[in-house]
């Protein structure tokens, strides 16, 4: 297998985590985003859409999106478990990291790429044509990202992960957003202290400098 990686960004990240909570290693390519390497030619050769993360079967088979592809690693290396042990389990844990991504991620993607020159002609991934980032939207981002924050607290408020008593998929997204949520200069508010609590633990696992 070969995983096209991009270290700075946090969709990458996500399976990084994963395949060291899972104890694989696999070659990696890095692609360089920031100078639009993922625009070129031989990487659209590799994803149309030209975005990271992607990950290349031995058959040549290519999977993109994070939790795709954090999917086919759980079902071919399935232990430890990370996206639930059984029906109801794993769909909490896909519900809850849904939120993580709607509710979270993509507030803070609102705020950055709007926001962030290097993006002016990129405001959506996944197009490789231009598309011009909407100043107004890194407001709704930022209002986004408060609302995310009490979200997170209320799911820790009666279990030590975002989606039970186990650590998953849906901790990894979570973590990643928050980091992601930095770069607009937003951090976990002071008063939430059972997110401070869970963002110190889950930071300090080995995967989290994947």
């Amino acid at each position: 297998m070969k995983f096209y990686d991009c270290a700075i960004a946090p969709s990458p990240r996500r399976v990084r985590i994963f395949l060291a909570e899972k104890g694989l290693r696999i070659d990696t390519v890095q692609v360089d985003l920031m100078a639009g390497e993922n625009l070129g030619s031989p990487f659209l050769a590799v994803n149309p859409r030209g975005i990271v993360p992607v990950l290349e079967l031995d058959d040549g088979t290519r999977i993109d999106e994070s939790v795709s592809i954090c999917r086919y690693l759980e079902e071919i290396h399935p232990e430890p478990p990370l996206m639930g042990v059984d029906p109801k389990s794993r769909a909490i844990i896909d519900s809850r990291t849904r939120h993580m991504e709607w509710d979270g991620f993509l507030a803070v993607a609102n705020a950055f790429r709007n926001s962030v020159a290097g993006f002016a002609k990129r405001g959506l991934p996944g197009i490789t044509e231009e598309v011009p980032a909407i100043p107004d939207l890194v407001d709704r981002g930022h209002a986004g990202i408060t609302r995310f924050f009490k979200l997170l607290e209320r799911y820790l408020q009666d279990s030590e992960f975002v989606a039970g008593d186990r650590y998953t998929i849906a901790d990894i997204t979570a973590l990643c957003v928050v980091d992601f949520a930095g770069w607009v200069k937003r951090s976990i508010p002071t008063e939430h202290a059972r997110t401070l609590r869970w963002h110190e633990a889950v930071s300090s696992r080995p995967s989290a400098k994947a």
